[in-house]
């Protein structure tokens, strides 16, 4: 199952920065962050809570990048 949220993110490194915090999350298949679009594209293991596993992901996007924010619409 893959989402599309937004978020907001003031620069291309720390895009790349987020992507590669979500890919390491625990139920994350893939995770993909356009700066330009100001999206992220997360594709979720079968069995996985995708909500409990964005939570987790914006926690760990936190950790690498304190000024980002991901809404989970």
């Amino acid at each position: 199952m893959k989402q599309t949220y937004r978020i907001e993110v003031d620069c291309a490194n720390c895009a790349l920065k987020m992507e590669d915090a979500a890919k390491k999350v625990e139920g994350v298949l893939d995770a993909t962050v356009s700066f330009m679009t100001q999206k992220m594209k997360v594709e979720f293991a079968q069995d996985a809570d995708a909500g409990k596993v964005m939570e987790t992901v914006r926690k760990a996007c936190k950790k690498v990048e304190s000024d980002c924010e991901v809404y989970i619409d």
